[in-house]
């Protein structure tokens, strides 16, 4: 897809201030840290249009961002970090929850996980709340560029039987910086968008493809976001 605008309109928390244009969104759902910034960033090829931090908890807000005026990315706050107040923690699960239950434009989910670690039990009971309320998320692994190629394999196999992943779920491996999994993505954005929905993963399977798009991505190295180690600890379970 070509970027021609992309533009942050709306950082709300309550649901009837969201956008009432109908417009189709990609809502992004993932823990703090994981990367949803970087990832809005590396997509639309735009270095600090959504802004990244050291510390995770940051995002408390959901974030609307409109691109070609076509569509939203829609960046929602990250959920269980154990050093945010537990009322905060709580609010922005009801973001989350209020826009699952009462948006009445047209999304998908994108589920962001880190690419090196193994579901948690927070983004396991994220992930089935979603599936309870009849989403079928579209998994992303951010961060895949740290992960050794000998390593692949098993990283994938542990995280879709931590999700329960069936063969037909659709899951993206990424990285922000490298561009990774970035025309496969588009791609399948794309598909809704424009072709009904008719995507063929097997088409776009590997990342033989992205090899050519790396050479021209290296000035977008600014675009990974600060990479501190988080161990589950710093993590709680929603109440």
């Amino acid at each position: 897809m070509i970027i021609h605008s992309a533009d942050i309109t709306h950082t709300e928390v309550d649901l009837a201030k969201f956008p009432q244009d109908n417009l189709f969104e990609v809502v992004l759902i993932g823990k703090s840290n994981v990367g949803k910034s970087s990832f809005i960033n590396c997509m639309l090829g735009r270095k600090s249009l959504a802004r990244t931090s050291s510390q995770p908890g940051k995002t408390r807000t959901a974030n609307f961002y409109i691109v070609n005026d076509e569509f939203y990315f829609v960046d929602m706050p990250g959920y269980g970090y154990a050093k945010v107040a537990k009322t905060q923690r709580l609010e922005f699960s009801k973001i989350i929850r209020n826009y699952i239950r009462g948006r009445q434009t047209d999304f998908i989910v994108f589920f962001l996980l880190d690419n090196r670690h193994e579901p948690t039990s927070n983004d396991k009971e994220m992930f089935e709340y979603l599936r309870s309320e009849g989403i079928n998320p579209v998994v992303v692994l951010t961060k895949s560029d740290k992960v050794k190629n000998s390593e692949r394999a098993a990283i994938l196999k542990s995280i879709k039987k931590g999700l329960g992943l069936e063969a037909d779920d659709l899951l993206f491996e990424f990285s922000s910086l490298n561009g990774r999994g970035r025309n496969e993505i588009w791609e399948f954005i794309e598909s809704i968008l424009y072709d009904d929905g008719e995507y063929d993963e097997e088409e776009y399977e590997d990342d033989e493809d992205d090899m050519e798009y790396d050479e021209e991505y290296d000035e977008y190295e600014e675009y990974e976001e600060y990479d501190e180690e988080y161990s589950d600890e710093d993590y709680e379970d929603e109440e």
